[in-house]
């Protein structure tokens, strides 16, 4: 669920849909490391997340939230004894019709194997729950961050705070089962609460990180009502419907996947978006002959295109003839 343009919005506003989730730190991409750090950086995020919301004013009823890394404090800081210490939150913002009417500040903070939150960010107190959709169908929206759902008090303080749908904005990491992992663990949020839950998912890649996407929903007993694809860039639709008290969602539910699948769509993902966010025209292997180099040929095919794909071979005396014969046989295979 990762937006490409301000036409997406539009896309999913004449599609009918009238919440739009990005996925966390959105604005900036997960995670920026020490441009955190820099308070130029945190206000460019914050001016970006103002002409988002210029741009959105336009369309009536429709509620965005947008993941980003904001100022603490209004932007002002706590002031110490001799230096000013300046309060960054990894953020949300609602917006809606030209304006920004909450702000949600993720309470819990990661710090373990490629997290790095509290070097950055400040944990936020409160809780966020705000209105979307129009008259009788609209429904009251719990918003939290990623890691605040892998832990119960956040999603009980929404439901405590009037909450009937919770929708969790994300960046999690890649790894073989994870997706499991994540639907198994907002399955045990849901039945604490008793709310449905909307699992918005970051895709793409980030340096050395792989986010796969593969966003969903569930029904307020646990059930999955929807998933999107792993792996692509897509628009998730999921369509709340108040059944007299409660609260059923429908949406597409994309079949299951190998382990095989998701390691080489992760493959090709990460080298497609490392080359191409860093602005490499292609690349250049040295094929041996060997399946490992064969291997990342086929990755790297897949990933940019075999017109962008060089390969060359440096024999030495000691090199057998089959490993060069193979490796001419390889681009062709």
């Amino acid at each position: 669920m990762r937006k490409k343009s301000l036409m997406q919005p539009c896309t999913a506003y004449e599609d009918g849909a009238r919440l739009l989730l990005t996925p966390e730190l959105a604005i900036c991409g997960y995670a920026a490391e020490d441009l955190f750090l820099r308070p130029s950086f945190i206000q460019a995020c914050d001016d970006a997340v103002n002409r988002v919301a210029h741009e959105l004013a336009g369309l009536k009823g429709l509620t965005v939230v947008v993941g980003t890394p904001t100022h603490g404090d209004n932007g002002k800081g706590l002031r110490t004894k001799s230096v000013e210490v300046q309060q960054r939150h990894n953020a949300a913002k609602v917006l809606r019709e030209g304006r920004i009417i909450e702000t949600y500040a993720k309470r819990e903070l990661p710090n373990y194997q490629v997290f790095d939150e509290r070097r950055y960010f400040t944990p936020g107190q409160g809780t966020c729950v705000f209105q979307a959709g129009e008259g009788d169908q609209a429904i009251s929206i719990g918003l939290l961050i990623c890691e605040d759902a892998w832990f119960e008090e956040p999603a009980r303080l929404a439901k405590e705070a009037g909450a009937e749908l919770l929708v969790v904005i994300n960046a999690s990491p890649f790894h073989v089962g994870k997706g499991g992992e994540r639907e198994l663990t907002m399955r045990s949020r849901v039945q604490a609460t008793g709310l449905p839950l909307i699992y918005a998912h970051l895709v793409g890649g980030q340096d050395e990180i792989v986010f796969e996407g593969r966003s969903f929903a569930l029904q307020a007993d646990g059930a999955l009502a929807g998933r999107a694809e792993s792996f692509k860039e897509n628009l998730f639709v999921a369509q709340a419907e108040r059944a007299q008290a409660a609260i059923k969602l429908v949406a597409y539910t994309a079949p299951e996947r190998s382990h095989e699948a998701d390691l080489w769509d992760a493959l090709v993902l990460g080298v497609r978006d490392y080359l191409g966010k860093n602005g490499f025209p292609g690349a250049i292997l040295g094929l041996s002959g060997g399946i490992d180099s064969a291997l990342v040929l086929a990755i790297a095919v897949d990933a940019l295109g075999a017109d962008k794909v060089r390969t060359v071979m440096m024999p030495s005396p000691y090199t057998a003839d089959i490993s060069w014969i193979d490796a001419l046989r390889w681009p062709s295979a």
